[in-house]
C-alpha cells in the first residue's frame, strides 16, 4: 500500500500541469492558534479562571508532565512576535480565539475588561497593519469557571449567556473582524468531558450529559448567528460560521457501510444536520436509533433532547460557511459479542456499538489518536457536499503532531503536501466549494492533556526559555512557498526533499 501511495503521488505530480496545481483565485491561506494554548497570563490584570485553568491546577496529573497553560507561549505579552510570524509566512488570515473570562471577567457583560479589550484590539490592529485578516473564534473551550459552577453547557440558560458574550465581541471588534467562528469543535466540548471525563469539566455521564450539551451548544451558536444577522451584518458585512472536528470514518469492509454512515452522522451530523441540512433537526437515522435504544433501556423518552419547532427554525440555515477541522481517520465495524469498547470520540463509538480501528498503512503521528490518511480529507469534503449541498467550506485546522522539536520536520512537510493535494483534488475533480485552508498551528503550544509533549507548530517554541523564542521549521518555509506561489510546486523540494524556499 505504501508503494501504491508513492506511485499515486508521483503520477499526480507528473501528470498535473502547472495550472492544475494552482489554487483558485481568491482561495486564502491561514494558520491558527487558541487562547488557552498560547496566551498565558492566566491571572493577568482582571482575567478570571477558565475551566482549563481550574482543571490543570486541580488535576495536574491529568496533563502530561503535570504542565499547564499558565504561561504557555506568553502570547499575551509577545503578541507582536506572533503578528511578525504571520507576516513572515505571508498569511492571508490568522485564526485566533478570544478568552471569554479575559474579556468578560464575571462571565457576563456587566463588566468588560479594559485590559482584555486592549489586548484583542492590539492583536487585531497589528494584523490589519500587516495586511492579514483576523479570523476570530469566540469559544475554543475556555469557559469561565463561574458559568461552569452554574452548570456550564448542560444548563440551557448558557445559550443566552453565550449570546450576550457574542454580542459584546461583535460590538467591540466587528468593525474590523469580518469572519467569526462561534464554536470550535462542539464534539470535543461535549464528548471529552461528559463521555470520557478527560477534559474539563471532568463529569463523566455518557449518553445523557453529552447529548444535553450537544443541543445547548447548537442553540447557542444559532442565537449568536441571529444576533450578528439582525444587529451587525448590515453595518459590517461579515460572516459567521461554526467549526466542527471531522473524523473521517469509512467501513472496515463493505458489510459495515451502513454502520459507518451512522458513525459519520454521530461524528459530523450531530453537530451539522440541524444547521446545514435542508430538513434541519437531528440526523433522522440517529434520532430514531437513540429513541429505540432509550426505550429498551427503560427511559420514558429519548435520551436525545428534542428540538422544538421554533428551535429547528432558529438553527436551520444559521451559517455563512462550514468550518472544518480534519486530522485523521478511522475504519468502522460492528463490535463483536463481548468486545470491550473504549469511550467516544477518541476510542470507539459505544452508542452505536461500533468498533473503530485504523488501517495498517495509516502511519502514526506524535499524538496517540493520530494516524495519517490524506485521502480522508477529500472523502470528508465530498461527503459534506453530498449531504448538505454546495456550501462554502473553510478548512479551519489541518496539521501534524510530532514528539520531537526538530526544525527539519519533513514528516510535517509531507503531511501538508499530501493533504493540500487532496484538497486541490476535491476542488478541481469533485467541485467542492473550499474557499480557504488553515494550518494548525502557527507555533508550538499547550496541546491540552498532551501538554508540551507533542508539537504541531510551523514554528518551534522553546518553552525552557523565559523569552519563549520562536524559530521557523522547514514546514514553515514550505508553507510560505505554497502561499507565495498560490500553488503546490513540486520544484519546492530538492532531490533530498529539502526545502528550496528562502529562510524565514
Amino acid at each position: 500500500m505504501l508503494l501504491k501511495t508513492v506511485v499515486f503521488c508521483f503520477l499526480l505530480k507528473s501528470t498535473w500541469g502547472t495550472e492544475d496545481r494552482k489554487f483558485p483565485p481568491g482561495f486564502k491561506f491561514g494558520a491558527a492558534t487558541a487562547s488557552y494554548q498560547v496566551e498565558g497570563g492566566w491571572n493577568a490584570d482582571d482575567k478570571t479562571e477558565s475551566i482549563w485553568d481550574a482543571f490543570t491546577h486541580t488535576y495536574p496529573d491529568a496533563i502530561a508532565n503535570r504542565s499547564n497553560g499558565d504561561v504557555a507561549c506568553d502570547s499575551y505579552r509577545l503578541w507582536k512576535r506572533d503578528v511578525e510570524i504571520a507576516a513572515e509566512l505571508g498569511l492571508d488570515f490568522y485564526r485566533f480565539s478570544m478568552s471569554w473570562p479575559r474579556l468578560l471577567p464575571s462571565g457576563f457583560p456587566d463588566k468588560i475588561s479594559e485590559a482584555g479589550k486592549k489586548y484583542y484590539n492590539n492583536l487585531i490592529d497589528g494584523l490589519l497593519e500587516k495586511g492579514i485578516e483576523p479570523v476570530v473564534t469566540l469559544y475554543h473551550w475556555d469557559l469561565p469557571v463561574r458559568l461552569q459552577d452554574l452548570g456550564g453547557w448542560t444548563n440551557p440558560l448558557i445559550t443566552d449567556w453565550f449570546a450576550d458574550y457574542a454580542r459584546t465581541a461583535f460590538a467591540l471588534f466587528g468593525d474590523r473582524v469580518k469572519t467569526w467562528i462561534t464554536m470550535n469543535e462542539p464534539i470535543v466540548v461535549c464528548e471529552l468531558p461528559y463521555s470520557t471525563g478527560m477534559f474539563p469539566p471532568p463529569t463523566r455521564d455518557p449518553g445523557v450529559a453529552n447529548l444535553i450539551c450537544n443541543k445547548n451548544i447548537l442553540i447557542a451558536h444559532a442565537k449568536a448567528y441571529k444576533i450578528y444577522d439582525e444587529e451587525f451584518r448590515a453595518m459590517y458585512q461579515g460572516e459567521v460560521g461554526i467549526t466542527n472536528q471531522l473524523l473521517w470514518i469509512e467501513a472496515e469492509t463493505e458489510e459495515h457501510e451502513e454502520l459507518s454512515e451512522m458513525a459519520r452522522e454521530l461524528c459530523t451530523g450531530m453537530y451539522s444536520h440541524a444547521i446545514f441540512h435542508k430538513d434541519g433537526g437531528w440526523p433522522p437515522v440517529l434520532e430514531k436509533y437513540i429513541a429505540m435504544k432509550s426505550k429498551k433501556e427503560g427511559w420514558p423518552r429519548s435520551r436525545l433532547p428534542a428540538f422544538t419547532r421554533e428551535e429547528k427554525k432558529l438553527l436551520k440555515g444559521s451559517f455563512d460557511f462550514y468550518g472544518m477541522n480534519y486530522y485523521t481517520s478511522r475504519a468502522a465495524r460492528k463490535a463483536r459479542p463481548g468486545e470491550k469498547l473504549t469511550d467516544w470520540p477518541l476510542g470507539d463509538a459505544p452508542e452505536i456499538d461500533a468498533k473503530l480501528t485504523k488501517r495498517p498503512h495509516w502511519t502514526p503521528a506524535g499524538s496517540a489518536w493520530f494516524f495519517d490518511n490524506p485521502e480522508g480529507i477529500r472523502n470528508q469534503l465530498v461527503w459534506l457536499k453530498k449531504r448538505y449541498g454546495d456550501i462554502k467550506i473553510l478548512i479551519t485546522e489541518n496539521g501534524y503532531s510530532s514528539k520531537d522539536r526538530r526544525l527539519d520536520d519533513m514528516n510535517r512537510v509531507k503531511y501538508y503536501q499530501d493533504h493540500l493535494e487532496q484538497v486541490l483534488l476535491a476542488i478541481k475533480e469533485d467541485g467542492v466549494n473550499v474557499v480557504g485552508y488553515t494550518a494548525w498551528t502557527l507555533i508550538d503550544n499547550f496541546e491540552w492533556t498532551d501538554g508540551y509533549s507533542v508539537n504541531f507548530g510551523l514554528y518551534d517554541v522553546d518553552f525552557n526559555d523565559p523569552a519563549r523564542t520562536r524559530t521557523a521549521r522547514a514546514s514553515a518555509r514550505y508553507y510560505a512557498g505554497v502561499i507565495k506561489r498560490h500553488a503546490l510546486d513540486s520544484n519546492q523540494l530538492d532531490s533530498d526533499n529539502k526545502i528550496l524556499s528562502d529562510e524565514l
